[in-house]
């Protein structure tokens, strides 16, 4: 099924590592500051996906669809700064790794190469991985810039695949949500889903390659 691959790209929160917490506590205190109701865990685990505006903007609205909800342009840009002046204070004060993501990036280290693809803004990417000392397996991250588009769209990905000259055919996808996985089919690309991630989608619907509850299993696919 993974035969002859040759890159392995990771999505970070929510398949890597859980930065739930983290993002959680620097939304609440901006909250705060606006003098806003707190909101819970779960519901701030509802808005993540698509990059630090949208979570803002999510937060503001209180719903995950804002489709149809008009948000205050002035009041979301004060917002958000205040969220990341917050986040960049408290970036690893509650991160966690998933189970088996050290083993599972060492093993694959040995005969892969290894990419990170993030729509976290890109700034903070690597103080976060340095902090949770995995930085040393990855051979490139990407992070969120204006210069590229996010997940869903196949732009990163493909970046990612250009910058080691390695077709989409050899390539797969880690990842726990419809971004990361609706991104990789665009770009051509193999996925495998992890069952545990952020997403508040079913992540079957989304027909991935192969769904995981563990990453200690990837090796073993990629080998048969």
């Amino acid at each position: 099924m993974f035969k002859n691959k040759e890159l392995i790209i990771f999505d970070m929160d929510g398949t890597l590592i859980d930065s739930l917490p983290s993002i959680a506590y620097a939304i609440n205190l901006m909250l705060k500051e606006l003098n806003k109701k707190p909101i819970s865990l779960d519901r701030v685990k509802d808005y993540i996906g698509r990059g630090s505006e949208m979570l803002i903007k999510r937060v503001l609205a209180n719903s995950v669809d804002i489709d149809s909800i008009e948000i205050d342009e002035q009041e979301f840009k004060n917002a958000h700064s205040i969220f990341l002046s917050y986040y960049s204070q408290n970036l690893n004060a509650k991160n966690t790794l998933f189970p088996n993501t050290k083993e599972t990036l060492a093993e694959l280290k040995n005969r892969y190469k290894i990419a990170l693809v993030t729509n976290k803004p890109h700034q903070f990417v690597s103080p976060i991985l340095e902090n949770l000392k995995i930085d040393s397996y990855f051979d490139y991250i990407l992070g969120a810039s204006e210069k590229i588009a996010k997940k869903p769209a196949p732009d990163m990905l493909i970046a990612s695949c250009r910058h080691f000259g390695i077709e989409s055919d050899n390539t797969v996808m880690v990842g726990d949500s419809s971004n990361d996985i609706l991104a990789a089919k665009s770009a051509n690309i193999d996925t495998i889903a992890v069952s545990y991630g952020y997403s508040n989608e079913d992540i079957k619907a989304l027909n991935p390659t192969v769904i995981v509850d563990d990453l200690a299993k990837i090796p073993r696919l990629l080998n048969g």
